[in-house]
């Protein structure tokens, strides 16, 4: 069963909130979410999301069926992330969730077979146990560099990234992406989430990139996304072997913000995720996920990117953790935006995911312009990104806190001396 919160008394308004949004978290984008419209209430989300995978397999069977194998491959992605998220809003490992995960991995095994580039199914060791992975290698001579990606709390590793547009290979670049404890296949074998646990799991997948003769030893790279930011943030402060470092997203404030100002969805996803007993249990938990005392251990390179108003990552303490760091680093502020910025501005999530945002495509640039050793564009700075103004690549930049400092310096003549 799980935990009983403080916050299940909200349930009848998530609820009516779901119902009318269409979201489960980040109302503060527009339009109305992805759930079906047959969704009344959290409960029901498992299963319309699980027939509309399920119908999605079907599809996927049929073109495959009929030698079609490229739609197929399309279709069967499709259904390996919906069917992700229908089971990942089943907070106990009942038949209902292991069902729906596991037609998520089937899916996924036949996407790995159509794939035009190579997709390995990992279990990497870690302590008594494993973690797992899906490695995307390049088509490289030679070993190449790999960047290790954490999706967020709320996706497995089958979510990103999709097979026929690999923001990695692309560029070069070889992909692990990780099932750590609190995610997929973890959940389902029992692993709980720790407060700091999952930057000992990334030391462990690097450890197991170091055997492969596909990989640079010198080149490898952490990408983490939403929450999974905060993992990265960790992980680049534990492990030194890691050359470059970008947490999306920032995640990497105090929990209080998470789990008792955002949606319900979160607390309640966290006591599954950390398998807490009680719910002095889980807050134990929750504070101890602090980044402000491993910040000035980060030694690689490191990008954090955050919207102005996040509920989540509150900007003053996102910048004072940063002002903590010591390594080169860049913070990028997206003006109005709110937890899922992007450049353009066009941050919707669809039932078939988010792998196609164009935050992906900066931050792998980013990466790839850090591993071959070319300097970064603004050092230590924070860039405020103004809505409808230059991308992060552009030479035009405005180095700001916030809005009011971004503003042309005639807003301020005079106004020293009147105050």
């Amino acid at each position: 069963m799980a935990t009983r919160l403080k916050r299940d008394g909200q349930q009848w308004v998530f609820d009516r909130t779901i119902q009318e949004t269409g979201k489960v978290f980040h109302f503060q984008g527009p339009g109305r979410g992805y759930l079906p419209r047959s969704v009344h209430q959290h409960d029901m989300i498992s299963k319309h999301m699980g027939k509309t995978g399920l119908r999605l397999r079907d599809r996927a069977r049929e073109a495959d069926e009929a030698g079609h194998e490229m739609t197929a491959l399309e279709l069967y992605f499709d259904a390996a992330t919906v069917l992700a998220q229908a089971q990942h809003t089943i907070f106990e490992n009942n038949d209902e969730k292991k069902l729906l995960h596991g037609l998520s991995i089937r899916s996924y095994d036949r996407v790995r077979e159509l794939a035009p580039t190579s997709i390995e199914h990992l279990e990497i060791p870690w302590g008594d146990g494993q973690i797992y992975g899906n490695l995307h290698l390049c088509d490289a001579d030679g070993p190449a560099p790999c960047v290790i990606t954490i999706p967020g709390c709320d996706m497995t590793k089958e979510m990103y990234p999709h097979p026929l547009n690999n923001h990695a290979a692309q560029r070069g670049l070889h992909l692990l992406v990780l099932d750590g404890p609190g995610q997929g296949e973890c959940n389902l074998d029992g692993t709980k989430l720790t407060a700091d646990n999952y930057e000992e799991a990334v030391s462990a997948a690097v450890d197991y990139l170091l055997t492969r003769d596909e990989v640079d030893p010198a080149a490898i790279a952490i990408f983490g996304i939403s929450f999974g930011s905060f993992w990265s943030f960790r992980a680049a402060a534990r492990e030194p072997r890691l050359r470059a470092h970008v947490s999306l997203w920032a995640s990497i404030c105090d929990k209080h913000y998470l789990a008792d100002v955002e949606s319900p969805r979160y607390k309640q996803l966290f006591a599954y995720l950390t398998k807490a007993s009680s719910e002095e249990e889980l807050d134990e938990i929750l504070a101890a996920m602090t980044t402000h005392e491993v910040a000035p251990e980060i030694e690689a390179p490191s990008l954090l990117t955050v919207g102005e108003y996040d509920p989540r990552s509150p900007l003053q303490e996102v910048e004072e953790i940063y002002d903590l760091m010591t390594c080169e680093r860049e913070l990028l502020i997206y003006e109005d935006q709110h937890h899922m910025t992007t450049s353009t501005g066009h941050a919707v999530m669809s039932d078939r995911g988010i792998w196609n945002l164009d935050s992906y495509w900066d931050a792998f640039d980013w990466i790839n312009d850090r591993l071959e050793g070319k300097p970064m564009r603004n050092p230590g700075e924070v860039t405020f990104m103004k809505a409808g103004g230059p991308g992060p690549h552009a030479a035009d930049f405005v180095s700001a806190r916030d809005w009011t400092e971004a503003l042309p310096a005639e807003v301020f003549d005079g106004v020293e001396a009147r105050s």
